[in-house]
């Protein structure tokens, strides 16, 4: 997976292209590291292949860590395909995600 960040003050865009998996996953969180620094994190899934649960977490820990200092975490680009994921864990309930 190819990972693309982009940041202009507290704003962070991150580009994922490939698949976010159990394998790829700590590559991710590594890249978003402690968001200490970040408010507002954009998550660009235009070129996401395949999302799995390990990736969801790390989703669902970068919210929890930006809701505690009042940011927010938007996902965009999702794939049909992404979106029945999101759909089918229930998580669309609790992300904020775009097609």
């Amino acid at each position: 997976m190819e990972i693309n960040k982009t940041q202009n003050g507290t704003d962070l865009t991150v580009a994922l292209d490939g698949r976010l998996d159990v394998t790829t996953a700590p590559k991710l969180d590594a890249a978003l590291g402690s968001l200490d620094d970040v408010l507002d994190l954009v998550i660009d899934m235009t070129k996401l292949e395949y999302i799995s649960s390990a990736g969801l977490r790390i989703l669902m820990g970068a919210l929890k860590t930006l809701n505690k200092k009042g940011g927010s975490l938007k996902i965009v680009g999702v794939s049909k395909e992404l979106w029945s994921v999101f759909e089918l864990t229930g998580v669309i309930e609790i992300l904020n995600v775009n097609a």
